[in-house]
């Protein structure tokens, strides 16, 4: 096996003396290795009562949300320091999935630092509300109707559907097996951090949108809710996307909006649920619950904008919005990491490392800023700190094999060859392939340590 790495990075990570370059391809390379599904076959729809093909059983739904959830959550800079707020998210989903098809399943919700609209679930039911998304909504009704339809996914099994029809295109191709690298779930454990990260988490067809918009909606209804609040949150997200097209580019490709899906809604609204358009829409409770969260909104906004010119790599423009929101909240965690990746990306190391640091003091529980630390400190020529750094990550959240790679580097730095080839090993034996595992399996061989 041959590496595509920058070239002489085995010699400088044995002098301590790895460059930017180095520092990027490396933090690129940091991935985890795919998942892997197999093959259920045909089960009863808990909605339709219909048969319908699947492509993983509950049970692995179930594992699925405990597997791979907590890093994507991660990978969104996990749920906001706000126990009020997450608490009162909780209290509604708690109180609407009791009204489901599928009311045991393990469901869990939280309200995410992330600054993109979306919300998200995996098959088993925990979710993910992004702040970028609860500062625009307007009531109570709106937030049931974003977290009905993502109950709705779940219990159409839209997951499980999507999963069985790639199985089965798959199948039809190759005539043997599946490829878990070809499965829409086979890249989750690798998802990176920028901007709409979280569209590689679900790309439902129309018809899977339109199933749970309705099923939410009726969710929703019988919750005590304006049916209203579908169409109110169907409309929030159109006037946002003509306004902001880039900032709903995320919400929109893992959930495809029409104008047959708002028709719809209304149309059920105000025909099928026109008694419940009396219902409060608990506008005042839903205000005074995210209080703390809207006076954070120019923070949001501003690093809604540093995102989207950071995926433009307008760097400089960039670097000056996660500036002007942590000029609104210098203690920001999302912001401090994000302007400490905006910084690394320009070379910047030292800065880069400040709020890096700012960051893990801020929130300590939470890993990413940790990786980051640890990439900056391999750049700076410690691999010691670095070790600590990535040590601290895998506390928080195991089961990362991109940090085996990463602690693999760091033990080569300190001359440490043989844990570097347990690590380098554990990392390969995960299943990683590309570039990194090019890499690793290349360190091994000149270790001696190759199989």
């Amino acid at each position: 096996m041959q590496s595509n790495c920058p070239p002489g990075l085995a010699d400088r990570l044995q002098r301590n003396r790895i460059t930017r370059r180095d520092t990027l391809w490396l933090f690129a390379a940091g991935v985890g290795a795919a998942a892997s599904a197999t093959l259920s076959g045909c089960a009863t729809s808990p909605v339709t009562g219909e048969r319908i093909l699947v492509g993983m059983s509950e049970e692995q739904e179930r594992a699925i949300d405990q597997q791979v959830a907590p890093h994507q959550f991660s990978q969104d800079l996990g749920p906001v320091q706000d126990d009020g707020l997450n608490q009162y998210v909780v209290g509604l989903g708690t109180r609407m999935q009791g009204l489901t098809q599928r009311p045991t399943m393990p469901y869990s919700y939280r309200v995410l630092n992330a600054n993109y609209v979306n919300a998200y679930t995996f098959p088993g039911g925990a979710m993910g509300v992004t702040r970028g998304i609860m500062t625009e909504l307007q009531n109570e009704a709106e937030l049931a109707a974003l977290l009905g339809h993502e109950m709705g996914h779940v219990n159409a099994r839209h997951a499980a559907q999507r999963q069985g029809q790639a199985m089965v295109a798959q199948a039809a191709v190759a005539g043997i097996g599946i490829a878990s690298a070809d499965s829409p779930w086979g890249g989750l454990a690798a998802i990176g951090s920028q901007i709409g990260a979280s569209a590689m988490l679900s790309s439902y067809s129309r018809d899977n949108e339109r199933e749970a918009d309705a099923l939410g909606q009726s969710y929703m209804v019988k919750a005590g809710y304006p049916a209203s609040g579908m169409t109110d949150l169907h409309g929030l997200l159109v006037r946002e996307s003509k306004e902001q097209p880039s900032l709903l580019q995320t919400m929109f490709s893992s959930h495809p909006m029409s104008t047959e899906r708002v028709e719809n809604a209304r149309r059920l609204a105000q025909s099928q649920y026109a008694a419940s358009l009396k219902a409060n829409p608990q506008r005042e409770r839903y205000m005074d619950s995210t209080t703390r969260l809207r006076q954070l909104k120019p923070t949001i906004d501003a690093c809604k904008n540093g995102e989207v010119a950071l995926s433009g790599k307008k760097l400089p423009e960039a670097e000056g919005q996660f500036a002007a929101a942590l000029k609104h909240s210098s203690r920001d965690y999302a912001a401090n990491v994000l302007m400490a990746q905006c910084l690394t990306a320009q070379g910047k190391r030292n800065e880069a490392l400040r709020f890096a640091d700012t960051a893990r003091s801020v929130y300590p529980q939470e890993a990413q800023a940790h990786k980051l630390a640890g990439m900056l400190k391999l750049q700076g020529r410690d691999p010691a700190a670095a070790l600590q750094a990535f040590d601290q990550f895998d506390r928080l959240l195991p089961g990362d094999p991109g940090i085996s790679f990463l602690k693999g580097v760091s033990l080569e730095g300190l001359g440490d060859r043989k844990r570097a080839a347990e690590h380098y090993t554990a990392f390969l034996r995960s299943g990683a392939q590309g570039q990194p595992a090019q890499f690793a399996y290349g360190r091994l061989q000149a270790f001696g340590a190759a199989r």
